[in-house]
């Protein structure tokens, strides 16, 4: 009886020690995008608790009023149907997942990641590019280009667009939204804010071989004046993204650390877009820019 005393305990210690609300981003958001995903998932685990929790309940009072010895519930071997129960365990499932259609319904078309994020800020835009296996992110509105490091301000709308430059990869920053997939030959559109400054791993959540785990990297939410200081730390770089230098970058690299671009090649998102809409259409995606 202490073992079984001490068991909830001991599983609690386990799943906290994963997955506690101060380290796991989805849980612990950063931005309102993200804090709205979560809500819905705690509404949605909520509504189904109404089902589970009666079962449980109902499980340990049936055991208890219908044991062998000392047990208070009647025997009744011609007794085989109620209308009353049939109804309940019928009309409360299936009202709870009319609420949850509703629900997942109006709430996915309010987070919609293609629908732009207003502010009293301009958004920022940035180009993303997943490849084997690292991230390139592209500023078009300052001429810089990094890989494996995002940065932006803090309370600024952020406009990504994303793409694949090998098979199929999938965005996310767990805290600051959901995950969108990245892929060859298409544009996805996905539009995250930050709330307050801090640093929040991205990474690949789609298998994609052998560098898969090590596919990930810091997003970094700034202040204006560090934005501008870190916009001009890349620009300090004396590496440029030409034809020559993203054929490279391009190579299948494990573990690929950060790196800045001062400059980049002209219409270089565009361009990577291009090559494999240029594909015949049994080998290729379709181009939606």
């Amino acid at each position: 009886m202490r073992r079984l005393r001490t068991l909830p305990v001991f599983l609690a210690a386990i799943a906290l020690s994963g997955c506690g609300l101060g380290t796991a981003p989805i849980l612990n958001p950063k931005g309102p995008i993200a804090l709205a995903e979560r809500d819905l998932l705690f509404t949605a685990f909520y509504l189904m608790l109404i089902v589970v929790i009666p079962v449980f309940v109902l499980a340990a009072v049936f055991v208890w009023r219908y044991r062998a010895s000392g047990g208070k519930g009647q025997y009744k071997p011609d007794w085989s149907y109620s209308a009353g129960i049939d109804a309940l365990i019928w009309l409360v499932p299936a009202l709870i997942v009319a609420a949850l259609g509703y629900l997942l319904w109006t709430t996915t078309h309010k987070l919609d990641p293609y629908k732009a994020i207003t502010g009293t800020q301009n958004p920022i835009e940035v180009q993303v590019v997943a490849q084997d296996w690292k991230w390139l992110f592209i500023y078009p509105e300052y001429g810089i280009a990094t890989v494996n490091e995002l940065a932006f301000p803090q309370e600024r709308p952020l406009s990504l667009r994303i793409t694949s430059d090998t098979v199929m990869n999938s965005f996310m920053i767990p805290a600051l939204g959901g995950q969108i997939y990245a892929m060859a030959g298409m544009t996805s559109r996905l539009h995250l804010i930050a709330d307050e400054p801090g640093q929040f791993t991205g990474r690949n959540t789609m298998f994609s071989g052998d560098g898969f785990a090590d596919q990930h990297f810091q997003a970094y939410s700034m202040s204006n004046s560090d934005f501008d200081s870190w916009v001009q730390k890349v620009r300090q770089s004396e590496t440029a993204l030409d034809q020559s230098a993203y054929a490279t970058l391009a190579e299948p690299s494990v573990a690929h650390g950060v790196e800045y671009y001062s400059s980049y090649e002209s219409d270089l998102f565009e361009t990577i877009l291009a090559k494999y809409a240029a594909r015949p259409a049994h080998s290729s995606t379709m181009t939606d820019q």
